[in-house]
């Protein structure tokens, strides 16, 4: 009988692991539209990456969009939301702030300031190292590798 209910325990605990994993990504998409006013909503939580285009159709965009569904796990470690816009037509805040011609990807910090602007696709690796020699990004690392002082 004692079996019987450890493995009934287990099983419940196998099964709400996942469930529990699926809600907290529901809860912090990776992907989002870029339809905000201004990005201060991420300021010293998240790291915007902007994707612009316009069309979802481009293929520079195509290609990005690939290139970090693949690598969604990377992001996530560092904080980052992806933020898309495939329609000038709709003239978006963000857009009209930064001002895209075509394709263009824009890495924001935590702080709210611009990184870097690529006219082209970059591959994950490449925006992986730039976010990991940020100042704050540097810090976030030292602090994780110290262990805990409870005073």
């Amino acid at each position: 009988m004692k079996r019987l209910i450890s493995l009934v325990f287990a099983g419940l605990l196998a099964t709400t692991a996942p469930a529990q994993e699926a809600g907290v990504l529901a809860d912090d998409p990776l992907f989002m539209a870029a339809d905000m006013d201004d990005l201060s909503q991420f300021q010293w939580k998240k790291r915007p990456v902007l994707v612009f285009a316009n069309s979802a159709n481009d293929p520079a965009y195509v290609e990005q969009m690939e290139y970090l569904q693949d690598r969604e796990e990377e992001l996530r470690l560092r904080d980052v939301v992806v933020l898309t816009d495939t329609d000038p037509a709709a003239r978006n805040p963000l857009r009209l702030k930064m001002r895209p011609r075509n394709f263009m990807l824009v890495l924001v910090d935590k702080e709210g300031g611009i990184e870097l602007r690529k006219p082209f696709p970059w591959d994950v690796r490449e925006i992986t190292r730039s976010i990991d020699k940020m100042p704050l990004r540097q810090r976030e690392i030292r602090e994780a590798k110290e262990p805990r002082v409870i005073r």
